[in-house]
């Protein structure tokens, strides 16, 4: 049995052990089970493996969590700006063109190698020393990306996310200019039927709603603030298209005839949560790159 980590001891009170431990140690039920299938949690000193076991009132529970494995990603120093750190959690700027996992074709240079140098005090993630990705980036969009350092804050901050308890814009230049001053697209999101590897708008797609507001007009583009509801992959991106004003610079879902610009031109510009320690609610925000204004200044509009 490998070191261990820390310890958790509690006493039953009728509940199921896995829902019980859960909410002593701050971990998700699915991760208590895997603990239990290694024996790292005893009833009154004896292994119980059965996570739906009723406790009893007084029973004895321990739970052993062990050191963090170390990642198989390895730490590399690359130049990150970190806006915001402290033992649950990190505020990082992601820059364009970086990856955000390792994966076949991108094993290094990635933001977790980075994260995985620059980060202090890292807990660990489902038994693993690495970093928890809150909400995922584009490779060629930039901009604030939330991390979690421990197993309770990637739970408290996800559930976040899912009950729409976080609030996340963006900045996006698109092709042509919007008459509207704002709007809203609400349209489901799905695997697209003519083309597997791209997203669409689809009858049978999952819930997509993206609000957007017009920030400056140019010649052919518009500067958007663009709030997302809902967190589907793609979703600026295949909204912009739907309503005939793709992002610009989008080599996916962009117009070939569309602005020529230096890059996908979509930017994490603002990030909203409720801290899962302390309870404070939290506003990070992080200014475009130069590229946006001279994208929007080259066609004649001004930021």
């Amino acid at each position: 049995m490998e070191a261990s980590g820390k310890v958790y001891e509690c006493q039953g009170d009728g509940r199921r052990l896995d829902i019980l431990l859960a909410e002593v140690t701050g971990l998700t039920r699915s991760r208590v089970a895997g603990l239990m299938a290694e024996d790292r949690v005893t009833v009154d000193g004896v292994a119980e493996r059965k996570a739906g076991f009723k406790t009893r009132n007084g029973q004895r529970l321990r739970l052993e969590l062990p050191a963090p494995k170390p990642a198989q990603p390895q730490p590399e120093d690359i130049p990150l700006t970190i806006l915001y750190q402290d033992d649950d959690l990190a505020v990082v700027v992601k820059p364009c063109g970086m990856v955000v996992h390792p994966a076949a074709g991108n094993e290094d240079g990635t933001l977790v190698n980075a994260l995985l140098h620059h980060l202090d005090s890292l807990g660990g993630i489902g038994g693993e020393l690495r970093p928890g990705i809150v909400h995922r980036l584009d490779k060629d969009t930039s901009g604030l990306l939330l991390v979690a350092k421990n197993d309770a804050a990637q739970l408290a901050l996800s559930r976040q996310l899912q009950d729409r308890l976080m609030e996340k814009h963006y900045r996006a230049l698109v092709d042509g200019v919007m008459r509207e001053d704002q709007g809203r697209v609400d349209a489901p999101i799905g695997r697209s039927r003519k083309d597997r590897k791209k997203m669409a708008v689809e009858p049978d797609g999952r819930e997509a709603v993206t609000d957007w507001q017009v920030l400056a007009r140019g010649r052919g583009v518009t500067l958007l603030d663009v709030h997302i509801l809902t967190g589907r992959t793609h979703q600026i991106r295949v909204h912009m298209k739907h309503i005939g004003h793709p992002v610009c610079g989008d080599p996916i879902y962009g117009s070939p005839r569309g602005a020529r610009v230096p890059r996908l031109m979509l930017h994490a510009y603002s990030l909203s949560f409720t801290h899962p320690s302390t309870g404070e609610r939290l506003t990070f925000t992080a200014p475009p790159p130069e590229a946006f204004a001279r994208g929007l200044a080259s066609h004649g509009g001004e930021g």
